[in-house]
């Protein structure tokens, strides 16, 4: 393990990937990933790896808009042929409520000002769409064809193939421990296996941010909660688009080779860092998916497994330095969006690293702004 680093990023996940590959594809050469694990064996391995643009905040839009544009190029962009499994089936998004329906339009209405191909359906429209879902549970939807879903282990594959192509050095099975500063200025970490000396280093540790933030010494407002996801038997092609809805917590797809993945966001899950499952999840997930999409039924379960959303108060990410600890940087509380913002964390972070202005203004993104009277507005548009 090298002993020195012009760049440590704690966390192997796809937020840490993308990060050191676009360092290094600006021309930052000393890099190092530490992972305790193996890359992506954290959320990343674990998510829906769901994409969508459809938001209700202007810079969730920007940042996942940022991010599709990048998956739709990503080899020719990491100049390798991993095939990322990219499938633009669309995101069709329900509205159950007639509140939520003229939400949409306004959502929808931004959308389409961003640039965002997104258009609003009558719950009729979304039926003909997909016939299998009970269209007397909505009152309209959404729609963006552009929306997807992707490998996480391809993704993975493909960004680990570029970081290693680009001469980044990633440790797996290597644990921090601690992470040192003088006078105000981060110098580096310790790690089970030896320290590294470094004038940046990045917290892209996911679920385990706030650990990591704790040993420099940061106050961290973020908090780690279990979700949870199940995958059934592979059956013929039924749907092409993701099924969402915020208002039942749930969302719906079945992958290219057959499967339904289905999750469900709960707010009384566990935020001990706990990764087991639970069967009232699954009996809540059948219930909910029973009442939408009845002919769905008598699929059976393979399995199911959990992870970790890192929450921020607003559901939206953290970008920043922090101030207490120059060069610490914090790319964390993704609120569960982590896996589809990875794109554009990668070209922010590296931008913000190395003093240049963001392609995207994510000023209000900082961590201060917890410590404000005028927070960003709260994110609904989430599972």
């Amino acid at each position: 393990m090298k002993r020195t680093a012009d760049a440590v990023i704690i966390g192997g996940g796809i937020s840490g990937l993308s990060i050191a590959v676009h360092l290094a594809q600006k021309g930052v050469r000393n890099i190092v990933i530490l992972e305790k694990r193996f890359p992506g064996s954290g959320a990343t391995g674990r998510c829906g790896a769901g994409i969508r643009m459809q938001w209700g905040v202007e810079l969730n839009c920007l940042l996942s808009k940022f991010s599709v544009d990048y998956f739709e190029h990503i080899n020719d962009i990491l100049k390798n042929d991993v095939d990322v499994e990219f499938w633009q089936g669309g995101y069709l998004i329900g509205a159950k409520t007639k509140e939520e329906a003229a939400q949409f339009k306004a959502n929808v209405s931004l959308q389409n000002r961003l640039g965002i191909d997104s258009v609003y359906l009558s719950a009729k429209e979304a039926g003909d769409m997909m016939p299998h879902l009970d269209t007397s549970k909505i009152k309209a939807a959404t729609f963006c064809g552009r929306d997807g879903h992707l490998n996480p282990f391809r993704t993975v594959q493909a960004f680990a193939r570029a970081a290693a192509d680009l001469g980044i050095d990633i440790e797996k099975y290597t644990t921090v421990t601690d992470i040192f500063s003088e006078s105000g200025r981060v110098t580096g970490v310790r790690t089970d296996k030896g320290d590294i000396l470094a004038p940046v280093v990045v917290n892209a540790a996911g679920g385990w941010a706030k650990a990591v933030a704790d040993l420099a010494g940061v106050e961290l407002p973020v908090y780690s909660r279990r979700h949870q996801i199940l995958v059934t038997e592979p059956v013929e092609p039924l749907q092409s688009a993701m099924f969402m809805g915020f208002a039942w917590n749930i969302y719906i797809q079945q992958v290219p080779h057959g499967p339904f993945i289905m999750g469900r966001g709960d707010t009384s899950e566990p935020t001990d860092l706990r990764m087991t499952s639970s069967w009232q999840f699954l009996e809540q997930m059948s219930q909910t998916v029973m009442t939408l999409m009845p002919s769905l039924s008598r699929l059976k379960v393979i399995r199911q497994w959990a992870g970790l959303y890192n929450m921020t108060a607003d559901a939206q990410p953290i970008y920043a330095e922090t101030p207490e600890l120059q060069g610490f940087y914090l790319a964390c509380g993704f609120s569960g969006h982590g896996f589809m913002l990875a794109p554009a964390t990668g070209q922010l972070m590296s931008q913000l690293i190395l003093g240049e202005t963001p392609d995207i203004d994510i000023s209000s993104l900082h961590i201060d702004r917890f410590k404000g009277e005028t927070p960003l507005p709260q994110e609904s548009s989430v599972v």
